[in-house]
């Protein structure tokens, strides 16, 4: 019932006139930035200083298991020349989900889309070494993957939470709701998203194209490498939603080659004690 009246007061309405609360702009920022050719380290370290609380938990989670650092970085300009830029990317856009999620994050269903998020950067980061991909950029992506998502957890929070606690079925079959619920569904918001934030036109089939499996002779690219991780991220137990129907972890290994494999654990729950000792320590930084 409560679906139904919201869907007569949201869905339909013109991308324009949903009312999205501003995602941190220094994220924004920090991504167009570094994705510019030979941008200078103080440059880019000092947009990131810019903003004290911003900058303090960039350093935190910098210093933390998630990135691995063998030496602490103790300033913003040793962590992004150690990280290097494309890394910087990805840390500061999961810094920025975590505040644009705020006091959402306590409701059982956002917290879970976080920790999808994350899990999907993670493990994208590690197909890498497969795909023969920037591991850098493989983390951004999969932190970006989901981004449409936010926008529609801040259009209504507690309603989107609701379908996503609610539905039942593989991942991708929460478009519809998401479309009755919205107009859109998380991968179309995504890509306003990116037109609307100025964002490389390369982050656009990671958004789009995620619930897209790769095909046998596909060659590998950031969105085939982001799509695997996600269904990975839903095995290992980090679905979106709770009643997602994941796909075997055994049939999912199958995709990479051979020689690649032992990249990854024979199972989903060793992947998931991996993937989850990460998560906790960007959540408890």
């Amino acid at each position: 019932m409560l679906i139904e009246k919201q869907k007569s007061g949201v869905a339909g309405l013109p991308w324009a006139h949903f009312r999205l609360r501003p995602f941190p702009q220094i994220a924004i920022r920090v991504i167009q930035l570094a994705n510019r050719e030979d941008v200078p380290l103080h440059k880019l370290s000092g947009l990131i200083s810019s903003e004290p609380a911003f900058s303090s938990e960039v350093l935190t989670i910098a210093n933390s298991p998630l990135f691995a650092p063998r030496i602490p970085a103790v300033s913003i300009l040793q962590a992004v020349a150690r990280l290097g830029t494309r890394n910087i990317q990805g840390l500061c856009l999961t810094v920025a989900v975590r505040a644009y999620l705020g006091e959402s994050l306590g409701l059982p269903a956002m917290r879970a889309l976080w920790r999808h998020n994350l899990a999907c950067a993670v493990i994208a980061e590690r197909i890498s070494n497969s795909a023969s991909t920037d591991k850098d950029i493989a983390f951004t992506a999969g932190v970006m993957h989901d981004i449409g998502r936010l926008a529609l957890a801040a259009i209504r929070p507690r309603e989107y939470s609701i379908l996503l606690s609610s539905h039942r079925g593989p991942a991708d079959s929460i478009l519809d709701g998401e479309r009755e619920l919205f107009g859109v569904d998380h991968c179309e918001a995504g890509l306003r998203l990116i037109a609307d934030w100025r964002l490389p036109a390369s982050f656009e089939p990671i958004v789009a194209e995620h619930h897209a499996p790769r095909l046998p002779d596909q060659r590998w690219t950031m969105a085939t490498q982001v799509s695997l991780a996600c269904r990975m991220a839903d095995a290992a137990g980090f679905a979106a939603f709770a009643g997602c129907a994941a796909a075997p972890f055994p049939g999912l290994l199958e995709e990479l080659p051979l020689r690649d494999r032992d990249l990854f654990p024979a199972d989903a729950e060793r992947l998931a004690l991996e993937v989850s000792a990460k998560i906790d320590s960007v959540e408890s930084a």
